[in-house]
């Protein structure tokens, strides 16, 4: 283990002295599980996360990334996913153009396996969430892209470019995930039609 990596590590483990990791992934839980019944997700559709950890921890996004605190989300919004039956994916940073990370059988099943690249997310070329991610996957894989049916925004990275036409934002009990601002949104099929279109309102 280098100096540098030494360093990391011991400030990660100063920034979340304050965090309770418990009660970290239990929210985390909580509110994925709220945001899949919201968004009326059904078992084998794509669920994205883009996560920042430094935000979660009061910090401005790429400035403090840290593993543990990752893992404590990682655990409780994955948990969420597994009940419902859901493929999670997770957004990368921008240093690596926000590619995505999820399983190879969730590729598989919605044809994105010609969007696939090679990278490794880490800590400070993808982010911890999605670092975690990849080492927690069983046959990880990275995207290019996807369209998935719903996802949620921890801190702000900006999961828009990978949710179907059309988002529709969805309101979920709290605001914030430890320090960070949270959004989420669903998705519906386009209207099509005019004055005279009838609609399937269970699909609105």
């Amino acid at each position: 283990m280098n100096e540098q990596y030494k360093a990391e590590k011991r400030s990660d483990v100063h920034l979340v002295d304050a965090v309770n990791l418990s009660s970290l992934e239990e929210e985390a839980y909580l509110l994925s599980k709220e945001f899949i019944e919201k968004a009326k997700l059904k078992k084998g559709q794509l669920f994205v996360v883009g996560c920042s950890t430094s935000e979660v921890l009061g910090e401005k996004i790429g400035t403090a990334s840290s593993y543990s605190t990752a893992r404590a989300l990682f655990k409780g919004i994955s948990h969420a996913a597994s009940e419902a039956g859901v493929f999670l994916a997770t957004q990368c940073c921008e240093h690596l153009n926000r590619a995505i990370i999820t399983e190879r059988q969730a590729a598989l099943a919605h044809g994105l396996m010609p969007y696939r690249v090679n990278v490794i997310p880490k800590e400070k070329a993808g982010g911890s969430f999605s670092t975690v991610a990849y080492e927690s996957f069983i046959e990880p894989v990275a995207l290019e892209k996807l369209r998935a049916d719903g996802g949620i925004d921890i801190g702000d990275t900006f999961i828009g470019m990978h949710l179907k036409e059309v988002a529709v934002p969805l309101r979920l009990s709290k605001k914030t995930l430890g320090s960070a601002h949270l959004t989420a949104a669903r998705v519906r099929p386009k209207f099509v039609g005019g004055s005279r279109a009838v609609y399937d309102e269970s699909l609105l």
